[in-house]
């Protein structure tokens, strides 16, 4: 199965140059709009927001980032591409695949295609779980009697994109397997309800038992693992179980304190915030976060920004100044 070039710079709509302050823009500004839960067309979306969401997981990582600006749109021809990974992972189209190395313990090669795991094939092939659930795609994944040659069959290991609702109230999520044989005949397509419990966490894996690879003689088959990577939010980060957010605030805000409205994964929810309030200041919302072991939940940390304005009208700058010269407020004396 050929494997796609994904142009991510194109799909952020940035240049190839752009700094990480603005590829955080063009994400945010992207994924709110494709978000299924805001939007109208909720499938084209969803896919959308996944494409989105992809691509700001390689180029937001520095060393991802430059391993793909490396690649290149022919990366084709990279000595990387013309060797090919043994192990070979991805999902094209809404298909994900994965191969045994040729020539593997069973003497042949088997692929297995996925569709419903939410990344595409240049990305699992490039920067996704790369060989068996053990961790080792060239480690002995299988044991062996000598007598009877009974071989267990190995684990198949994908990636699976799960938002951040999902993680809160947990979902149910389509997954299709197609079987292909050493002679690249595609078997019936087999379809599987995979339960997303509440409270899922990155790299956390879901076990779908005996659709790894076959077994031989009396093994049992090897087992399939989907491997979590929470969604980019464009709002809110995530540290274990606890979500934070930056609220950004002017300057008479932090003063004077006042009552905003901040968004929460069930809805915005009214924040008071203190007058005198300082920039980096965190407020925490008691049980807004992700669902914690024992089925309490995390916390939402509002982190405070503040901003000042870029521009101002003349009377605005005569106000500054009055307040410049009315004020004895020297920050270089709280030192």
């Amino acid at each position: 199965m050929a494997v796609q070039f994904k142009d991510y710079y194109d799909i952020l709509g940035v240049s190839r140059s752009a700094s990480q302050d603005e590829i955080k823009r063009a994400f945010r500004k992207l994924s709110r709009k494709y978000h299924p839960d805001v939007a109208e067309n909720k499938a084209e979306a969803e896919s959308k927001f996944k494409e989105v969401n992809e691509a700001y997981q390689v180029l937001k990582d520095p060393e991802k980032r430059a391993k793909y600006d490396r690649l290149g749109a022919d990366w084709e021809n990279s000595d990387y591409a013309r060797r090919g990974p043994q192990w070979h992972p991805g999902s094209g189209g809404g298909q994900t695949h994965w191969r045994t190395a040729a020539g593997g313990p069973f003497g042949r090669e088997e692929t297995f295609h996925f569709g419903g795991t939410g990344f595409s094939d240049f990305f699992e092939t490039f920067f996704g779980s790369m060989g068996g659930a053990e961790g080792d795609p060239f480690a002995s994944a299988f044991r062996q009697d000598a007598a009877r040659q009974d071989r267990v069959g190995r684990d198949v290991e994908a990636d699976i994109m799960v938002t951040l609702e999902e993680a809160l109230h947990g979902s149910r999520r389509q997954v299709t397997l197609r079987r292909e044989d050493p002679g690249g005949r595609l078997g019936k397509t087999e379809t599987y309800q995979v339960k997303i419990p509440p409270g899922v966490t990155e790299g956390q894996r879901i076990r779908l038992a005996g659709q790894g690879e076959p077994g031989r003689g009396a093994g049992r088959a090897g087992h399939l693992f989907l491997r979590v990577r929470l969604a980019a939010h464009p709002d809110f980060r995530v540290r274990g179980p606890d979500l934070y957010y930056d609220l950004p605030l002017a300057p008479w805000e932090a003063v004077l304190g006042c009552r905003l409205q901040v968004p929460t994964l069930t809805g915005p929810v009214s924040l008071k915030i203190p007058p005198g309030s300082q920039n980096g200041r965190k407020l925490r919302l008691r049980g807004h976060g992700l669902p914690r072991k024992g089925g309490s939940r995390g916390d939402l940390y509002v982190r405070i920004e503040i901003h000042t304005p870029a521009a101002t009208s003349g009377q605005e700058r005569k106000l500054w100044d009055e307040l410049s010269r009315t004020s004895n407020f020297n920050p270089r004396n709280e030192r």
